[in-house]
């Protein structure tokens, strides 16, 4: 009972209980008129049984002191005859009487049940000297009395209908002027919850509740002030993460380069000058420009991982399609589908170099762990918003799923930029979503 209770809504609850006082109120009012209904006809009607009385005993008196009892007694119940509620009737005709009282109306039978009627007839005898010769019957007319309490029945049920539905009309007014606030308050939070805090709930309702959406909308300014905050934080901290990786990465060129190609340049020196053929495997000068040859390619490798200087030498576009070149070449039989928007060059630094990172991010664990066969790449300006999706035909998602390194450092660098990350499945492929705005940010 409790858990459909707790199912209803406030106009439900509030309405039920209305409903059943009225139905209440009716069953009272029918269980007192069978209370005191019977009484009341008892009362009503004692008067009428002694008139009868005292008609029995004036005829038996008239009768006894007649000449002539014959005539006087058809002359007197010529006067009186049913259906009168005081009549003679001649022996014989008791049974045709079939109840105690009259009664002429359309009252339905189950309320004249319902009143529970008691005997209220009475029958004397009348006797000349010692023959019986008939009887004085009372027999009450109830029609006005029935007809009366039946109006009042009804006037107990129209009145608590008529109470109930202005006491539910306004139980509805008053839950809706409560609900549609509450209804506001809710959508508010909702839209907290997702990060938007520019709305601000209406101040409607009782005061209670206005004072409830007042707060709300003091909550909602805060985070949105914490949020900024943060965002600006975060902003700072990639802008210190790229700065601190930009110097590392000319570090690394400045100090290795120069290294890598003295020690090529010492190993072919050490090698025959007058040979005109390269140095054979395995002798020392070709596993020497073997290894400054391996290191040279790993030293540019984590030179683009720690600052793709393509970004700010060619643009965002040109950088993505070497980006996509080189993992076709890492993965030959890999098909590769790009579609880069050209107006991605506008952008300004920080944005350019966020959305080359989840570019590169997502390219990069395709390859590592996708084992597809197909890869697509889409970079556009939609709006006030730069939509990226990478998406392959792999083996999808691991149900255990946890960010990585990568994972988590691309998803700090789009929080940071006010932007959304999601990774999904969707019709057989594994995508990557990301949506970074634009009306945060400087576009050159």
């Amino acid at each position: 009972m409790s858990r459909l209770w707790n199912r209803l809504s406030l106009r439900a609850r509030l309405l039920l209980p209305m409903a059943a006082m009225a139905v209440g109120a009716l069953l009272l009012g029918g269980l007192a008129l069978q209370t005191f209904s019977p009484e009341q006809f008892k009362d009503e009607n004692t008067q009428g049984a002694r008139s009868a009385q005292l008609v029995a005993d004036a005829l038996n008196a008239a009768l006894a002191a007649a000449n002539n009892p014959r005539e006087t007694l058809d002359a007197f119940a010529g006067a009186l005859r049913l259906p009168a509620p005081i009549a003679f009737v001649p022996p014989g005709t008791e049974g045709q009487r079939t109840s105690s009282y009259i009664y002429h109306g359309n009252v339905p039978a189950w309320f004249t049940a319902l009143l529970q009627i008691p005997e209220l007839g009475s029958t004397h005898p009348i006797t000349i000297r010692t023959t019986h010769v008939g009887d004085i019957v009372f027999r009450p007319d109830l029609s006005a009395e029935i007809l009366e309490k039946w109006v009042g029945f009804l006037a107990l049920a129209a009145s608590s209908i008529a109470l109930m539905l202005v006491a539910g009309l306004s139980a509805y007014l008053t839950a809706g002027t409560a609900l549609r606030p509450l209804e506001q308050l809710g959508a508010g939070l909702t839209r907290m919850r997702s990060g938007v805090y520019d709305s601000a709930i209406p101040l409607a309702g009782p005061p209670e509740i206005s004072k409830s959406c007042a707060e709300a909308n003091e909550l909602a300014a805060t985070l949105k002030r914490l949020s900024r905050d943060n965002r600006d934080l975060l902003r700072k901290l990639v802008a210190v993460q790229d700065d601190e990786r930009r110097d590392l990465a000319r570090e690394l060129h400045d100090e290795m380069g120069p290294l890598l190609f003295a020690i090529r340049a010492n190993a072919t020196a050490l090698s025959d000058p007058e040979a005109e053929d390269p140095p054979e495997p395995g002798s020392p000068v070709y596993g020497i420009l073997s290894a400054a040859e391996a290191l040279q390619q790993a030293n540019r490798r984590v030179l683009e991982g720690l600052s793709p200087i393509y970004v700010a030498e060619l643009g965002l576009t040109a950088s993505v399609q070497a980006l996509l070149r080189d993992a076709q070449s890492q993965a030959p039989d890999l098909y590769v589908i790009s579609r880069i928007d050209h107006r991605l060059n506008e952008l300004d630094g920080l944005l350019s170099q966020t959305s080359y990172r989840v570019i590169q991010e997502g390219v990069t664990n395709v390859l590592r762990h996708a084992q597809a066969s197909t890869m697509s790449v889409a970079a556009t300006i939609n709006g006030d918003q730069i939509q990226i999706e990478i998406s392959d035909d792999g083996i999808g998602l691991p149900p255990d799923l946890t960010f990585g390194r990568g994972l988590t450092g691309m998803h700090e660098r789009v929080r940071a930029l006010d932007g959304k990350l999601r990774l999904l499945r969707e019709g057989g492929l594994t995508m990557v979503r990301c949506g970074l705005p634009l009306d945060h940010l400087i576009v050159r």
